[in-house]
């Protein structure tokens, strides 16, 4: 090919050294501005952002308050998780966080954010983190519903 390189080849188009730039759980409002800024990242055409919020009814019953707890091994689990993530997908850069104690409706729940060289990894990637961080990270939501009855959801 005339000594050109395919577009392959080029070091944009691949994983970044050190993708995972920021995570956390916290007790302290989230800011989806920051999550979007930690995965700036030149080499990457595609970021994606999901923005998990607290709303105010769940399995038909309205929701009063929510709060959220976790296990000490929680942010432990989160990084097994992301390196996860980035072992299978070309990720340039990856961030997610998540709240813990008690919430209102319209607050943020959780901020996750990955980019790739590609829109298509990029939702992939970010598809598979929020999956799984609801599924393995030791993350339980405690809902207390308008009719005085209440219910713990595991994340795993």
């Amino acid at each position: 090919m005339d000594g050109m390189t395919t577009t392959h080849d080029h070091p944009g188009e691949q994983a970044a050294d050190d993708p995972i730039k920021l995570l956390a759980i916290r007790d302290v409002p989230l800011s989806v501005d920051e999550v979007f800024r930690a995965v700036g990242d030149e080499a990457a055409g595609g970021t994606t952002l999901f923005v998990g919020t607290v709303r105010n009814h769940d399995g038909g019953a309205d929701v009063d308050a929510l709060g959220y707890s976790c296990h000490p091994s929680a942010e432990a689990e989160l990084r097994r998780v992301a390196e996860k993530v980035v072992a299978n997908y070309p990720v340039r850069a990856l961030a997610a966080v998540h709240r813990v104690g008690d919430l209102k409706v319209g607050d943020l729940a959780v901020v996750v954010a990955v980019s790739c060289p590609h829109r298509g990894e990029a939702f992939e990637a970010c598809r598979k983190l929020i999956d799984d961080l609801k599924h393995e990270v030791p993350i339980w939501k405690h809902q207390t519903f308008s009719d005085g009855t209440e219910e713990w959801v595991g994340a795993c």
